[in-house]
């Protein structure tokens, strides 16, 4: 049985081609011997797997494997057994894909760090978890690691053949007018940003497919499978929680009203706040908060996660302005705490800068210390930043 998948492994390293190198297998320390990789549908989990082989081993020494829990092999026999036979042959890495698919997979991955002191395991998993994940024995033996979409900076070096690196918030925030002085002569980032906001965030763009079609389906999955699964929710409220995506995403207002969202699906405001949390994870909607708030309280705005996911769901409350906030907040989220401001379009972040949402020309009273992040600009000055820059971020 092992042959088998030595040759499937071989033949998907051998075909493998990533026309772009993620910048995250550089940041994973490799050695360690338990490495956990979460990320929604979509994303390239499976596509880091098979980069780090292609790139780290060669198919025919049959030092490293990649297997996928979906083959119904693993359902029947698990993994443990399976790695064994695949030490015994001389392999000290395992690419798992999709373990947490695995019947009681922590327990499994936590039986084979301890058993084959020799093996290293890397495996991908959602970023959908249960609500005791972090206490696990699993979380303790892993060193994780995040994998999103593309970034503006990364969707721009794919299509121009350019080698841009990324800026902190400090200095995009401090030093936006010189280093925009290092871009803008190479390349011009509005005629790319509209494309980006459409479908660049998710790399299977790339492939020969409907980006649309597909960007849907994944969608699907990351609701039927991803949060029905892991947080065990009964299949006969699937239906809720699509219709509740909807509506978030049909509302040309991003304060939600809970209580006629809980009308809206029948359901109670307490279960509306529990099914925005598992969206929220399952990287289909950002919540964002008043300072000081947090989760269970009512968020100050709920958005989809990017923008890819607004033109896919084609609502009829899509517009600029909503669109321009959700990729701000998108390209903060992760390393940045974002607030909203009562005023429209402003967000605090860190608790120290003050951020507006808008066109250049919108005449607006704003405190002289609220810096505008505009849309309709490639170029900025001193206090507006064009909003392409927040791209560059990771």
């Amino acid at each position: 049985m092992l042959e088998t998948f030595f040759r499937t492994h071989a033949y998907l390293v051998e075909n493998f081609n990533a026309p772009v190198r993620r910048a995250l297998i550089d940041n994973i320390d490799w050695s360690h011997r338990m490495i956990a990789i979460r990320g929604p549908r979509g994303v390239g989990r499976t596509s880091i797997l098979l980069q780090f082989a292609k790139e780290f081993f060669d198919p025919r020494t049959r030092k490293c494997l990649y297997i996928n829990t979906n083959n119904f092999y693993f359902q029947a026999r698990g993994i443990v057994d399976f790695a064994g036979e695949f030490v015994a042959a001389g392999g000290i890495v395992l690419l798992i894909d999709q373990a947490f698919k695995l019947h009681n997979w922590r327990e499994q991955l936590c039986e084979c760090y301890h058993k084959y002191p020799l093996l290293r395991i890397v495996y991908t998993t959602t970023p959908v978890e249960e609500a005791d994940a972090d206490d696990t024995e699993l979380a303790r033996l892993s060193r994780r690691y995040v994998l999103h979409g593309f970034s503006f900076r990364e969707f721009i070096n794919l299509q121009t053949g350019n080698e841009f690196h990324t800026f902190t918030y400090s200095n995009i925030i401090r030093d936006h007018e010189y280093i925009q002085k290092s871009i803008l002569p190479r390349v011009q980032p509005m005629k790319y940003f509209d494309a980006y906001q459409h479908y660049g965030y998710y790399p299977f763009y790339l492939e020969n497919t409907n980006f649309t079609e597909g960007l849907l389906k994944a969608m699907n999955s990351m609701m039927e499978v991803d949060i029905l699964f892991n947080k065990q929710v009964e299949l006969k409220y699937l239906s809720r929680i699509k219709k509740l995506l909807y509506l978030l995403a049909m509302s040309e207002d991003s304060i939600p009203n809970v209580s006629e969202l809980a009308d809206a699906i029948s359901t109670s405001r307490a279960t509306v706040m529990n099914y925005l949390k598992y969206l929220e994870e399952a990287r289909l909607v950002n919540m964002v908060y008043r300072e000081g708030e947090s989760f269970p309280k009512k968020p100050a705005a709920v958005m989809l996660h990017d923008p890819n996911l607004m033109y896919a769901i084609n609502a009829p409350g899509l517009n600029q302005q909503n669109i321009m906030e959700t990729y701000l907040v998108n390209t903060l989220w992760r390393h940045h705490t974002v607030n909203r401001l009562r005023r429209e379009g402003t967000f605090r972040i860190d608790g120290r800068t003050d951020l507006c949402v808008c066109e250049k020309n919108r005449r607006m009273k704003l405190p002289p210390e609220t810096l505008k992040v505009v849309y309709d600009v490639e170029k900025g000055e001193q206090g507006i930043i064009p909003i392409w820059m927040f791209g560059f971020l990771y």
